[in-house]
């Protein structure tokens, strides 16, 4: 007796075949998200800190340079100052003058700045608490406006007792096309201490004083420390001109 098997391919199926593809299970899927947020967040806190740190360095550029043009108008004008003087309320006065935190000195400025001329430039610090800024006020040395307007306050000297109040008129304004004017040369000073270098009256031998008012001649050299509310910067130390001007 014969016994017939069926062929394969004729209906019979085969355990061997390939297996149906199997997909992503829950558990892998959300280990993929959680893989994928937080390269995520890491990518975006690199993106983050290097943006701080670019707005960062480009601040402290930016205070870099204003002091460094503070510094360049400052140094030009003054080793230009002359020792000039000037008639007020019939006394002839000398105009160089200062103190720890005030100073006012004769320079000759262009036409970049005003009208062309010699100025009697007055550099101080004005405002309190975090918003104090270096401001220098100019007059053009013309009876005009020394005299004063209704826009240009009265020019007058600098000494101990100086009541002159320039924080009403804003800086960065100009009245009688540029011969007077007021500048703000540097934001967010901390502090301002002027000291010069000289012999003044009563003294032999030149010394470092924290004033230099109502002498008849400027003194050797000015130096400048000036703070600022991110940090110390050097000493800013000038030879002033002895010739008279």
């Amino acid at each position: 007796m014969y016994t017939f098997l069926p062929l394969l391919g004729q209906g019979a199926r085969s355990d061997a075949g390939p297996r149906r593809a199997r997909g992503f299970t829950l558990v892998e899927l959300l280990i993929a998200l959680a893989m994928v947020s937080l390269i995520t967040v890491l990518l975006f806190s690199g993106l983050r800190l290097g943006s701080r740190s670019w707005d960062a360095v480009e601040a402290s550029a930016d205070r870099t340079g204003a002091l460094r043009l503070a510094h360049g108008f400052l140094l030009r004008t003054l080793i230009q100052a002359r020792a000039a003087s000037l008639v007020f309320d019939g006394a002839m006065l000398p105009v160089f003058a200062g103190d720890a935190e005030r100073l006012e000195y004769v320079a000759p400025l262009s036409e970049h700045v005003g009208v062309p001329g010699l100025y009697v430039l007055r550099l101080q610090v004005e405002g309190s608490g975090d918003r104090r800024n270096l401001v220098l006020t100019r007059w053009l040395i013309h009876p005009e406006i020394l005299e004063g307007t209704d826009e240009i306050p009265k020019w007058e000297p600098l000494k101990e007792d100086s009541q002159m109040s320039l924080g009403s008129i804003p800086p960065d304004q100009d009245a009688a096309a540029g011969a007077f004017g007021r500048t703000l040369l540097l934001e967010g000073v901390a502090g301002l201490e002027l000291s010069y270098f000289g012999v003044t009256g009563g003294e032999s031998d030149p010394e470092w004083h924290n004033e230099w008012l109502e002498q008849a001649t400027p003194p050797s050299l000015l130096r400048i420390h000036l703070t600022t509310s991110e940090q110390t910067w050097p000493d800013l130390i000038v030879a002033l001109p002895t010739q008279p001007g």
